[in-house]
């Protein structure tokens, strides 16, 4: 950039900021900006050279697409009782959600901290400012994620302090003392996959800065729930739980399970297991009775043993009423008591219980077209028929205890895997839920609302996986459910066809993971492979298949693996259950480079390698650095070289948190790790490899999502993700578009990745540079439900994700901001030895228009169309053009005021398609220097409309509009001037009134040219009589105008009747913008006489001094 000429006052300034360069700026026009988070300096390295800095493209910030379709589960839900509308959600994976309205509307608050998976939420009783969160999911599912400890907010939400128990992994339940707010106590289930931890029952007197271990079973075993006696705290029951998971088994209990109590407060425990199964036993559920003498207790147990137990003596001794259990206890497992009625509770439950009789018999609560899987209940203690209840599908309320309303704006589906299409112009995300089906959905709308719940689809029910779609026709889309079932969906007609391969007689049973791996080749459109303890191929879309391996696995018995150091029993509780038969494949790649090289990670650790489509076949039995048995999570063959392909793995099932991804650039002969600088403690679920760059690589982990720009030597995180697991990605290659599966918070997209690809350093030493841009699609949007927002009159609640802007979208890198005079002295001051201001350097300060940065947007001949403001700060920033030319309406210093609803903002006429260019610019002190080298791009229509102009009729389309826009301009300045007259003609009457020598002339020509206006306003505007009056007038020009300037609105060819009033409004205009004229000298002519007179001044009229 050239330095601006400055006068010795400005250098003076300058100096006070030795060192500080002045940076880039703003313009006119708004612009459409996306979030972007200024860059800081590039890193030196010890040759001076600068060195590039990799952080600089998390300026590229995530968009998140939901959906809200369905949301996901919910661990517990707790509403204030001071203000019953206002609630906090602790979901499973997808952080702390608050609502102020009773679910009306829901924020996130907690997506900065430590984790995602939250446990447990409890609101202080004496201060409902206090909020007390305990993370780590309190289940035990496959799908379980881990927290960090105990966190505590004391301002209601709007901040949280970590404050323990950082090795806990999963809470359970925390408790505060009815008598004193910092006696505060956490049930720590401790790790699920291994030993040790903070685990235990835990207790605080100090309001969370030291914990004491008050109950300790073992390293084996954690307290899941714990419950003070309402008329005695010192009084209290905690519930043992021993359990344990790894990819090949749950031990969903053990000899340690058990019910304990104190009546000391915590200092002496001991079990009350009279009358409970003498059997291990596994996850129990308790809850005190309206009447606190009266305990319930659902109580898992080996050999069928378990079930509904009633103490009428606090615990003492234990009665067997029922022998019912939850269809999976490790899953659920909580009793919620009535708050009134001694002999009522609820159980959670695949289908929520409830029993009015003591527990000796437990039937379905009613809940018509509520999801299953009920985790958690908040009972209205005053209105009993009031309840909240939280499942896998989200959160549901009823007012009389049988019909629920689901909260549908609560976007946390968990997604297990992505997959996109190449639907234009915009492609559809699909995706497979924990719970909530297989759906898909666009990317992006043309309605003005964006994407809404509506634009989502069911492709198949069930847990859902991973998804692949046909590369020529979008409308067959294969899909799955757990446990290998396979569908191929047809999105035209909604039918789902049954693909899943079948056993022939006398075939080894096929055997198929929770998350089966499918591969749609690249090779072959029609070709699908599928994998699971064998690999399957298709060759004609999933209607017949041949096996091409024989079994892929290590063949382990699962049986003869340790648990707890030992060899579990058959009778263990819950063995197996809850977990995909050991032994099968889990993730695929085939290699787009080599037809038949096709990689296989199974759950074992094995990965098996065919480079002959399943003729012959290899196998990795272990990788350098990775423990034994390691889950392959995901493979990826590289787009780049034919050698090279990439794996992840990730052990967390036995306790080790690592995160591992390793490179074989032979085919799996040898290993090199690149997880780099990952986190330690972020296991690694996959990888993605850009197509263009083999040295841009991107991964998801257990805590987001991460981009290496040098091949895996450094990783940076992704830009806007909140706390949460992505567990895959899929790139859209037309598109350049990142999209991310998340465990929690639905789908999130990073638009256009591709200036990340750019690493050289000395373009990010241009005082600019302009990323090359994508090809603008222009078209109009809808508007389903109405209204300027697209929301219609949807109230509040109604959920939607915002479209991308519609535009031609701008990726601009500026080196250093661009500084007023006062924002360099500012900075100059915050260093030792500053100098105090001259008066001439304030003053140099004060007549300063502030320095502004400028994106001119030219045709292919070079003409100016736009001036767009662009960002004057160092850093990566995205602004979009909205393909229309500048405004024609009278510019205006007010903002523009308020709007109505239904006001859409229509602006300029949109260019015609065709080649463009864009360049950067600075303007200081006047001076405009062009900054940076120009891009060029092209506009495209999309002609969706079916009476869209093309061709010759795009051509004509826009010279009509561009004929109404330029009579639009003079037309409406003619109405401000004319209002200008008319301001000037009523200060003129009372300045003649004002004035003893002027009198009926001047009182006559007054109302003469008072008349005249009228006659021009009712021309221009049309006639107020016969409006006041509600009668029918001729239209005026200015409704003529706009009523072919309505051609701007859509891509149709302007009509004939549009065509009709624009020469309409040309000719009446031609005659009254000629007594505008008039009147305009007439009134001067009267306001010459009004200052002979000497009169007050008026508008319009500069006073002359006349006894010189």
């Amino acid at each position: 950039m050239t330095t601006t000429r400055l006068n010795a006052s400005l250098a003076l300034l300058l100096a006070l900021a030795a060192g500080q360069v002045r940076a880039l700026a703003q313009d006119e026009a708004p612009a459409q900006p996306e979030a972007a988070t200024p860059a800081e300096p590039p890193e030196v390295a010890d040759d001076k050279k600068p060195a590039f800095k990799p952080e600089l493209f998390q300026s590229l910030r995530v968009r998140n697409l939901g959906p809200a379709i369905m949301s996901g589960r919910i661990s517990e839900i707790a509403v204030n009782p001071n203000k019953r509308r206002e609630w906090y959600v602790a979901v499973s994976s997808g952080n702390l959600w608050k609502t102020t309205n009773a679910g009306v509307t829901f924020t996130p608050i907690f997506d900065s901290y430590g984790s995602f998976a939250i446990g447990t939420v409890t609101i202080d009783p004496h201060n409902d400012n206090v909020i007390w969160v305990g993370t780590g999911e309190n289940n035990s599912q496959r799908s379980v994620s881990w927290g960090d400890g105990v966190y505590v907010s004391r301002d209601a939400g709007k901040s949280f302090t970590h404050v323990g128990l950082k090795d806990s992994n999963h809470i359970g339940m925390i408790k505060v003392h009815p008598h004193d707010p910092n006696t505060v106590y956490v049930a720590a289930m401790g790790p699920l996959w291994s030993d040790g931890g903070d685990r235990g029952l835990y207790r605080t007197t100090d309001g969370g800065k030291t914990w004491e271990r008050i109950l300790h079973v073992s390293d084996m075993t954690g307290v899941s729930e714990i419950h003070l006696d309402p008329r005695d705290p010192s009084i209290m029951y905690a519930t043992a739980y021993q359990r344990r998971r790894h990819v090949w088994t749950l031990i969903n209990g053990g000899p340690e399970s058990n019910i304990y109590k104190t009546t000391d407060g915590g200092a002496t425990w001991r079990k009350i297991d009279k009358g409970l199964p003498g059997a291990d036993k596994g996850r129990i559920g308790m809850c005190i009775a309206a009447d606190p003498d009266i305990l319930y207790a659902v109580v898992e147990a080996a050999e069928g043993s378990g079930g509904i137990f009633r103490s009428t003596d606090r615990g003492e001794s234990w009665e067997k009423r029922s022998s019912y259990i939850a269809t999976s206890p490790q899953y659920y497992h909580e009793l919620i008591a009535d708050p009134k009625n001694p002999h009522r509770f609820f159980s959670m439950d695949t289908f929520m219980h409830v029993s009015e009789d003591g527990g000796a018999t437990m039937k379905r609560v009613p809940l018509q077209d509520v999801h299953v899987d009920s985790h958690s209940l908040w009972i209205n203690p005053d209105d009993t028929s009031h309840m909240i209840q939280g499942n896998d599908g989200g959160i549901y309320e009823t007012f009389d205890g049988t019909a629920w309303r689901h909260v549908e704006n609560l976007p946390i589906m968990q997604f297990y895997r992505v997959g996109i299409d190449n639907s234009w112009p915009f492609y559809f995300v699909y995706g497979g839920t924990q719970d909530n089906n297989t759906i898909g959905g666009p990317s992006r709308t043309t309605d003005r609302a964006g994407v809404t719940n509506e634009d989502w689809f069911n492709c198949v029910g069930g847990d859902g996986f991973d998804v692949v779609i046909h590369p020529e026709d979008p409308n067959l889309v294969f899909c799955m459910w757990q446990d290998g079932g396979l569908t191929r969906f047809d999105r035209r007609s909604g039918e789902q066809t049954d693909i899943r391969p079948r056993e022939k007689p006398g075939d080894k049973p096929y055997v198929f993971n929770w998350d089966t791996p499918i591969v749609l080749s690249p090779h072959n459109k029609d070709r699908l492979y599928y994998a699971g303890n064998f690999l399957f191929r298709s060759d004609d879309r999933g209607d017949s298949w041949t096996r091409v391996s024989d079994d892929l696995t290590r063949g382990l018995d699962r049986n003869q693996l340790k648990v707890f150091g030992i060899i579990q029993k058959p009778e263990a509780p819950s063995k197996h259950l809850s977990t995909s038969i050991y032994g099968n494949a889990v993730s695929m790649t085939e290699s787009p480079l080599v037809e038949g090289l096709i990689y296989i990670g199974m759950d074992d650790g094995l990965i098996q390698i065919t480079e002959d489509g399943g003729k012959t076949w290899r196998k990795v039995e272990s990788v350098p650095g990775i423990p034994e048995l390691t889950y392959v999570s995901d493979l990826e063959a590289s787009r780049h070289n034919k050698d090279t392909v990439f794996a992840t793995f990730e052990n967390h099932k036995m306790g080790d948190y690592k995160p591992y991804i390793m490179r074989s650039d032979d085919r799996g002969l040898t290993w090199k790790p690149i997880a780099g600088d990952l986190p330690e403690r972020g296991p690694v679920y996959t990888i993605a490899e850009d197509h263009v760059n083999p040295s841009l690589l991107f991964c998801g982990t257990e805590f987001g999502a991460f981009y290496s720009l040098n091949g895996g030597e450094k990783w940076t995180k992704i830009g806007g993700l909140p706390t949460i697991e992505i567990r895959d990605i899929e790139i859209q290659r037309r598109d350049d578009d990142l999209v991310m599966a998340s465990f929690g918070r639905g789908f999130y997209i990073l638009h256009d990745y591709s200036p990340m690809r750019t690493t050289d350093p000395a373009i990010y030493e241009k005082p600019a540079h302009l990323f090359q841009p994508r090809t603008a699609l222009s078209y109009k949007e809808r508007s389903r439900l109405g209204n300027g927002s697209g929301r219609g009159w949807s109230g509040a609640g109604y959920y939607n994700v915002p479209n991308p802007p519609v535009g031609a979208t701008f990726t601009i890198h500026i080196k250093d901001s661009l500084k007023s005079l006062a924002e360099v002295r500012k900075e100059a001051q915050k260093k030792d030895g500053w100098t105090y201001p001259t008066v001439e350097q304030s003053r140099a300060e004060d007549a300063q228009v502030a320095p502004r940065m400028v994106l001119s947007i030219r045709d292919k001949d070079g003409k100016v169309l736009r001036r767009l403001d662009a960002p004057k700060a160092s850093g990566l920033h995205r602004i979009t053009w909205d393909l229309r030319l500048a405004d024609t309406e009278p510019t205006s210093l007010s903002g523009g005021g308020s709007r109505d609803p239904w006001d859409v903002d229509r602006g300029g006429i949109v260019a015609p398609p065709g080649d463009y260019s864009a360049q950067l610019s600075s303007i200081e002190d006047g001076i405009e220097t062009p900054v940076g080298d120009p891009v060029t791009f092209k506009v495209e229509d999309l002609n969706q409309a079916t009476l869209a102009a093309k061709g010759q009729a795009r051509t004509e389309k826009f010279d009509f509009e561009q004929r109404v826009a330029e009579l639009n301009r003079v037309v409406a300045g003619a109405g401000r001037y004319i209002s200008q007259m008319e301001d000037r003609l009523n200060h003129i009457r009372v300045a003649i009134r004002a004035t003893g020598s002027l009198g009926a002339p001047e009182i006559k020509a007054h109302e003469d040219l008072r008349r005249r206006m009228i006659a021009i306003r009712t021309a221009m505007f049309g006639d107020s009589t016969l409006a006041r009056r509600v009668e029918p007038s001729p239209p005026s020009i200015t409704e003529r105008v706009y009523a072919a300037l309505e051609s701007r609105s859509v891509t149709h060819p302007p009509t004939g009747t549009q065509r009709q009033q624009y020469e309409y409004a040309l000719a009446e205009f031609q005659k009254v913008q000629a007594d505008i004229k008039a009147l305009d000298a007439d009134i001067k002519a009267l306001e010459a006489r009004l200052e002979q007179a000497g009169a007050p001044a008026t508008p319009g009229r500069l006073p002359e001094l006349r006894n010189k």
